[in-house]
C-alpha cells in the first residue's frame, strides 16, 4: 500500500517538475529498498512490511530534524530549510501523529498490558509501544513519559 502511493507520488512529482519533492521520494525509495535487500532471505518474501517502512520513514524524519538544528547551529539556514522541506515529504505518508492525551493513554494501556512495575520493564514497554504506534509517536519524548509512569 505505502510502495504503491510512493511510486504515484513520484510519478506525480516528475510529471509536474518538482525536483526537490522527486529528490526526497528517491530518498524514501532507495532507504525502502535498502531495508529490502537487508531482510531478504531464502524464503522469497517480497519485502519489508509497512510497518518497517514507517519506522525507516520515522528514522529518516529524526536524522533531517538533527540536520536542520545542527545546520542552524552553524548558520547555515538554507541548509537547514532544505532539511524541513524533505521532512514535510516524508510525513506526508506518515499516520497522522498522536496528541499528548493519546500519547499518555497509549503509554497506561501499555504499562497495564505488560504489566510493568519498575525502570526495568521500560524496554518491554517501548517494545509494545513500538509495535502498535510505528510513525504515530516521536520514541524520543516518549522514553521520558514512560519512565514517569514506571517511577
Amino acid at each position: 500500500m505505502l510502495r504503491k502511493r510512493f511510486a504515484d507520488a513520484t510519478k506525480d512529482a516528475m510529471k509536474s517538475k518538482e525536483a526537490a519533492r522527486l529528490s526526497t521520494l528517491r530518498l524514501i525509495s532507495a532507504a525502502i529498498k535498502d531495508r529490502d535487500i537487508a531482510a531478504r532471505s531464502d524464503d522469497g518474501a517480497e519485502g519489508v512490511s509497512d510497518d518497517e517502512i514507517l519506522a525507516v520513514l520515522a528514522k529518516m524524519i529524526k536524522q533531517r530534524q538533527d540536520s536542520a538544528k545542527a545546520y542552524e547551529e552553524a548558520g547555515r539556514i538554507e541548509l537547514a530549510d532544505s532539511e524541513r522541506a524533505e521532512i514535510k515529504v516524508i510525513s506526508e505518508f506518515l499516520p497522522r501523529q498522536l496528541s499528548a492525551e493519546e500519547t499518555e493513554a497509549a503509554v497506561a494501556a501499555a504499562v497495564a498490558e505488560v504489566g510493568a512495575e519498575s525502570i526495568r520493564d521500560m524496554g518491554k514497554v517501548m517494545a509494545v509501544l513500538k509495535g502498535k504506534y510505528a510513525g504515530q509517536m516521536d520514541f524520543g519524548k516518549v522514553g521520558p513519559a514512560v519512565k514517569a509512569a514506571l517511577s
